[in-house]
């Protein structure tokens, strides 16, 4: 090989190993931007939670939350109508285990009509699981609401006490808070799913929605704040596979 073509070998070899670091720096970055995009929705999450208990007058009954089986909270869901209406939003869940309440699980919101009302707003939603056979819905890692799964406006009012027969008329109970303004909310026809994407952010790789919920994964140190908040609501301490250190 003539001096030449070692000095042209050698040139390409730099250029391709600075590209290549380039590119890892670049990966690096994006996967750092979407974690802290993570640890931001599960800290919304529990500011949602938060704000919304803080009001005994319009928070969710104390009952529901100490029998919840499950608990969703979809901070900022953008809700668009233009016609007919629809929805979507990304947020956590978490189940209650013999061991506490499970890691978190990243959850998309999609679809669903919510009245004729042209514009958008950001919505601050938060699902109640009642019972058994819903939390099976949701381990399955998608179900629609209103056809999988029954679903209802939740009562509102921290310190009355719930319909004797809440339980049976719904698997899902529903509460939104739009401008301040707090309610139950009617979500038949939305679809609830696993953010995989997401899911693969918080936790390094996929894990099915199962074993999440289930109580099977390690939370992450930025799953604290949310834990904390339902266990708070929900009588019952954070999980207690709950890894601090991670």
């Amino acid at each position: 090989m003539s001096h030449r073509n070692r000095t042209f070998y050698r040139s390409s070899m730099v250029v391709g190993f600075m590209l290549l670091f380039v590119a890892a720096m670049c990966w690096s970055a994006d996967d750092t931007k979407q974690q802290t995009d993570m640890d931001k929705r599960i800290d919304a999450s529990a500011h949602v939670l938060n704000e919304i208990m803080a009001t005994p007058d319009k928070a969710i009954p104390d009952k529901v939350m100490r029998d919840a089986k499950c608990v969703a909270v979809v901070p900022s869901m953008v809700k668009v109508a233009l016609g007919f209406g629809g929805s979507h939003g990304k947020g956590v869940a978490t189940c209650r285990t013999d061991m506490g309440w499970s890691a978190p699980a990243p959850i998309t919101i999609t679809g669903g009509s919510w009245g004729l009302q042209i514009g958008g707003q950001a919505v601050d939603l938060v699902m109640i699981i009642t019972n058994d056979q819903g939390m099976q819905h949701l381990l399955a890692n998608k179900f629609k609401l209103g056809a999988d799964a029954s679903v209802a406006a939740g009562p509102v009012g921290r310190n009355t006490g719930a319909d004797t027969d809440w339980k049976m008329k719904a698997e899902v109970l529903s509460y939104s808070r739009t401008r301040g303004v707090f309610a139950g909310i009617d979500l038949s026809g939305s679809s609830i799913t696993q953010d995989k994407d997401e899911t693969r952010v918080l936790y390094g790789h996929f894990v099915p929605f199962e074993e999440i919920l289930n109580g099977k994964v390690t939370a992450t140190s930025s799953s604290q704040p949310f834990l904390a908040a339902v266990g708070k609501y929900a009588g019952q301490a954070h999980a207690a596979n709950a890894n601090p250190g991670e």
